[in-house]
């Protein structure tokens, strides 16, 4: 025990109980232990310390340490670690793996410097260092209001950088597309951009703060996407000023259009603040396709609007401002290979392009999924209006009124993962009314409203989706310290499209071997990687409209 004892059992730091040999005897066993103490005048450490990786507290205060070896780092999940008085000259750089530290006491040592790898200890809120003779510039950092943080920053951003770029992407081959018929091949991104506003060191302490500067990443998602070229690009997380004076002016030089919108509450703004404001945007290529129509789909307009018979839909639901945006568009001659489909020759085939933004809160699985039948209803709605949009006037007595039906293409950050209700619903067309999603919060009645059954069991859409990627080919399409998950997706209509191959994911060995904990990145400009599918869309000739019947 430190010579200290009474300082710390005082200050309720440590106190210990030894299991009297009575309850021992009697077969009680001892509760799992995560701490351990060694002072007193200690000069070595046994390099079995080093195997305890179970540890979240280690006390190595009032010792006679010299040197801290660099199999620290293999204590990982350290929360606390006192090397207080002793006679430390140097840390080593690996002490800045220790990522989930929360308290780091190096008071009365013989410490001149700090690694800069200390600046990648995010997690910290308390930094001892009184008692060193540090630089004037350190103690003025350390000294000053929030002076941790402010000095793990300025080591981070010092840190140079010596992680190589990540091996590009793979691209997956899945299937070869038909020759035998005109078919529109084309290809679509989906990408959460990250907003500059949430792009923060208190969300993302592990970053630079110059690689979470707008200025900087912008530039590397613009060249991301070029990179790409996708056909049709999904963005969310975009503000609105970005999106008009940034990537529409950048993007029209290559050949795209494209619409935007800002989340709801950007009604509510004056003009100044409602440029920064976020929203969801979609890019097309000119050559290929021409805008009909676009609509916003706002769920907090349509949750008002639905709220009759349930305060949860006004008290949960409609203060949510998550939107959908979607822009029916019409192939061009250039889109098609292996000649013009007779029925689209005239007109084109209409492609309904939708993104979207769902609520992000994991606490709030209702609100989810009632955004996304929202959603599925509005769209529903918007086909069926687009019918009337696609017809042509006959050539001739004899010929039919063509109305090629419209086809899906659904993108977007639904903030939810493969087993939740939200994917559920949108891939198999239903969902019980009993999901414990729902959270059994009596949303019953006004769901009746917006949904296509029959059946008071369950709630359904009339769409044949499919996801273009699956959980072996993409293990996580947002990255971050606290969160690895799939919550992006792209869906298709499968009756008239088939995926030809598609984007793979970045290398699980980079993230392993340059011990990448989350993202942003100096190399990754966003908490979430672009999804890139290649498709191709057969015309429709049937006159289903892109809607199917619920038996």
């Amino acid at each position: 025990m430190s010579r200290n004892k009474e300082k710390y059992e005082a200050a309720g730091r440590r106190a210990y109980t030894i299991m009297p040999e009575t309850e021992r005897a009697a077969g009680r066993r001892a509760a799992p232990w995560t701490s351990l103490e060694v002072t007193g005048g200690v000069r070595n450490l046994a390099p079995a310390l080093w195997d305890m990786a179970h540890l979240t507290a280690l006390y190595l205060n009032d010792n006679c340490l010299q040197r801290l070896p660099p199999d620290i780092s293999r204590l990982a999940t350290l929360r606390t670690l006192d090397l207080s008085n002793n006679k430390l000259r140097s840390l080593p750089s690996e002490i800045g793996d220790l990522v989930q530290l929360r308290e780091l006491l190096l008071h009365h040592n013989y410490l001149r410097v700090l690694p800069y790898e200390l600046g990648k200890l995010f997690n910290l809120c308390s930094l001892g260092l009184h008692g060193n003779p540090l630089s004037k510039e350190i103690f003025n950092l350390y000294g000053d209001t929030n002076g941790t943080h402010k000095l793990l920053t300025y080591l981070l951003d010092s840190l140079q950088m010596r992680v190589p770029h990540p091996p590009q992407r793979p691209w997956i081959p899945l299937t070869r597309p038909n020759r035998t018929r005109p078919t529109c091949i084309f290809t679509v991104m989906c990408y959460n951009v990250l907003c500059d506003k949430y792009a923060t060191r208190q969300m993302y302490g592990y970053c630079p703060s110059w690689a979470l500067n707008w200025e900087y990443r912008k530039k590397a998602i613009l060249d991301e996407i070029r990179h790409y070229a996708a056909d049709i690009i999904s963005l969310q997380e975009l503000e609105t000023d970005q999106f008009y004076n940034y990537f529409l002016p950048e993007l029209k030089q290559d050949g795209y259009d494209g619409i935007f919108s800002p989340k709801s509450r950007a009604k509510t703004m004056s003009e100044s603040e409602r440029k920064f404001v976020d929203g969801c945007a979609i890019f097309f290529r000119a050559a290929k396709f021409k805008l009909v129509k676009e609509q916003l789909i706002e769920f907090n307009q349509l949750a008002m609007a639905n709220s009759e018979g349930s305060d949860n839909m006004l008290n949960r639901v409609m203060p949510k401002d998550n939107i959908g945006l979607a822009a029916l568009l019409r192939t061009k001659d250039a889109a098609w290979e292996n000649g013009l489909p007779t029925d689209a020759a005239q007109i084109g085939q209409p492609l309904l392009v939708c993104t979207a933004h769902i609520h992000w809160d994991p606490e709030y699985s209702d609100v989810k999924l009632i955004q996304t039948m929202m959603l599925s209803n509005e769209l529903k709605s918007i086909l069926e209006e687009a019918v009337q949009l696609t017809r042509i006037t006959p050539k001739s007595p004899s010929s039919h009124d063509l109305a090629p039906p419209v086809q899906l293409l659904l993108c977007g950050d639904f903030n939810s993962l493969p087993d939740s209700g939200v994917i559920e619903f949108l891939t198999s067309g239903r969902v019980p009314a009993d999901h414990r999603d729902f959270k059994e919060l009596g949303y019953s009645t006004s769901l009746q409203r917006i949904s296509g059954s029959e059946r008071p069991n369950e709630f359904t859409h009339p769409f044949k989706l499919a996801s273009a990627y699956s959980e072996d080919i993409m293990p996580y399409t947002n990255y971050t310290f606290d969160f690895k998950g799939i919550i992006d997706y792209i869906f298709y209509s499968k009756q008239s499209m088939t995926p030809l191959g598609l984007l793979g994911p970045l290398s699980a060995d980079w993230f392993r071997d340059n011990k990448i904990i989350g993202c942003p990145h100096p190399h990754i400009p966003s908490d979430h990687f672009p999804l890139l599918v290649e498709l191709e869309m057969a015309p429709s000739t049937s006159q289903s409209n892109g809607l199917i019947s619920r038996r």
